[in-house]
C-alpha cells in the first residue's frame, strides 16, 4: 500500500499529536540511536521492540500511531522519513539500530540490511548465537543515503526487519523478549563494529 502522506510536515498538518501519533525521544547521548519509526499501529510491537533493545541506558526514537487503520495512513517510507525530533536524535549519533516489521512470509528469520554492514553482520551473528534466524535482506536493503537509520555522522545504520509472527511472539514471551534484546545489545555494545565515516 502506498503512503497517504510524502512526509512528517504533510502528516502532522492533517493530525494531532497526541491524539493520533505520538513521538517518544530520549537522548541519553549514547553513540548509537535506537529506532522505531514506524510503531504503534503502522509495524505493531516495533516501538516495544526498540525499547527493549535501548533499556536504560540507550538512546531511542519512536514514533507511534495511535489509531487503527490502513498500513499507509501514517507510515512514511523510511527515505522519506524526516521527522524532526528523528532526524536532530540520529544527526546526533554516530549509528544506529532501526527496528521495522514486514507481514508474515513464511519465515522468522530477521532480515538484516542498512549501510553499517560491520554492526549489521555483528547483530546477525549474535542473533544467530542466540537462537535466531537472520539474513541478509535483499528484498528491503535499506541502503538509501536518506534513510532514517543512514542519517547519522557516519552516514550508515542497520535496518530490522521482523515479520508479524515474530514480532506478536517478541511481545508475548519475556524471556524470547529478553534473549532477542540482549543479543542485539551484545553487538551494538562492542563499538568496535561501529561503521566510522
Amino acid at each position: 500500500m502506498a503512503d497517504r502522506y510524502p512526509d512528517f510536515a504533510t502528516l502532522a498538518a492533517a493530525h494531532e499529536a497526541g491524539k493520533d501519533y505520538q513521538i517518544t525521544v530520549k537522548d541519553r547521548g549514547t553513540p548509537v540511536v535506537i529506532l522505531a519509526p514506524h510503531g504503534g499501529t503502522i509495524e505493531p510491537e516495533t516501538a516495544q521492540i526498540a525499547q527493549a533493545v535501548a533499556a536504560d541506558d540507550l538512546s531511542f526514537y519512536l514514533f507511534e500511531a495511535l489509531h487503527p487503520g490502513a498500513h499507509g495512513d501514517f507510515h512514511i517510507t523510511s527515505h522519506r522519513f524526516d521527522e524532526p525530533n528523528a532526524l536532530t536524535l540520529v544527526a546526533r549519533s554516530v549509528t544506529s539500530v532501526a527496528v521495522h516489521g514486514r507481514k508474515n512470509d513464511g519465515t522468522d528469520a530477521v532480515w538484516l540490511g542498512g549501510r553499517a554492514e560491520g554492526l549489521r553482520d555483528a547483530i546477525g551473528d549474535a542473533l544467530r548465537d542466540a537462537g535466531f534466524a537472520a539474513e541478509l535482506n535483499t528484498a528491503l536493503p535499506g541502503v538509501h543515503p536518506t534513510n532514517i537509520c543512514n542519517r547519522t555522522l557516519s552516514g550508515a545504520g542497520v535496518q530490522l526487519e521482523l515479520s508479524r509472527s515474530l514480532r506478536h511472539a517478541l511481545s508475548e514471551d519475556t524471556a524470547m523478549m529478553d534473549r532477542f534484546s540482549a543479543a542485539l545489545r551484545k553487538a551494538i555494545t562492542k563499538a568496535d563494529t561501529f561503521d566510522r565515516a
